[in-house]
């Protein structure tokens, strides 16, 4: 799930501004990874991704 926290980050404040955290703090590590393999992505280009992928697990939770 993490590409979605990925995509939403990119949506909302575009590409990464912050330097990557250390190597202690992996839970902000792994989000900022995340956000990072986005980043060449236009804002609305990650907002339309980040629906399609909400789209995609609904769907799939639905016909489980």
């Amino acid at each position: 799930m993490l590409i979605l926290y990925g995509l939403y980050k990119q949506a909302t404040v575009g590409p990464v501004n912050t330097g990557r955290p250390g190597m202690f703090n992996m839970r902000e590590k792994y989000k900022w990874d995340a956000w990072k393999a986005v980043e060449g992505k236009s804002k609305e280009e990650a907002m339309g991704d980040y629906i399609t992928k909400v789209k995609l697990l609904f769907e799939a939770a639905g016909s489980s």
